[in-house]
C-alpha cells in the first residue's frame, strides 16, 4: 500500500519562495582619499600630501585604513574622519585617526549612521598641524 504524504498549501508556497529567495551578502567597499591642501575648505597653498586606503566590511562594521604624508609645514598634531559632509563642506570629527604619525593604519567600528554617511561618500580625512589648525592636507573617500 503506498502512503501519501500531503502538506498543507501555505507551507508548500513558503517553501518555495525561500528557494528562489537570494542571499544577502556582506559587501566589502574600498575606499581611496588623495590628501591635499587644495581639497582644504578653505583651501591653503602647503606643498604637503598624503593617501589614505580605507576598507570597510558592512557585515561586522569594521573601517580599516592606511595612510601617509609628507611635505607638511611641521608635525602633525591630529587626523581625523570628519563627516558628514561632501566634498567642499566642512564637517565635525567623525574618528580619530592615533597616532597621527606618518605612516599610520588602525582600524574601528562604525555605528550605522557614519556606515551609510561614509557609503554614500560624506566622510574624509583631515590632517591637522600647527601652522593650520583647522586642517593642512584633506582628501574626500572616494569608492574605488
Amino acid at each position: 500500500m503506498r502512503q501519501v504524504i500531503a502538506f498543507p498549501v501555505g507551507a508548500a508556497a513558503i517553501a518555495a519562495v525561500l528557494a528562489l529567495a537570494s542571499p544577502s551578502y556582506a559587501e566589502t567597499v574600498k575606499f581611496k582619499a588623495d590628501l591635499k591642501g587644495a581639497s582644504e575648505v578653505p583651501p591653503n597653498a602647503t606643498t604637503g600630501t598624503g593617501t589614505v586606503t580605507a576598507t570597510y566590511d558592512s557585515a561586522s562594521k569594521q573601517l580599516s585604513w592606511q595612510g601617509s604624508y609628507s611635505g607638511l609645514s611641521g608635525p602633525a598634531t591630529g587626523a581625523h574622519f570628519h563627516g558628514p559632509a561632501p566634498a567642499g563642506q566642512n564637517a565635525g570629527v567623525a574618528l580619530a585617526i592615533k597616532p597621527a604619525t606618518s605612516p599610520f593604519e588602525g582600524s574601528a567600528t562604525l555605528t550605522d549612521a557614519q556606515a551609510a554617511d561614509l557609503m554614500a561618500g560624506n566622510w574624509y580625512v583631515n590632517v591637522h598641524t600647527d601652522a593650520n589648525k583647522g586642517g593642512e592636507v584633506r582628501g574626500q573617500l572616494n569608492k574605488m
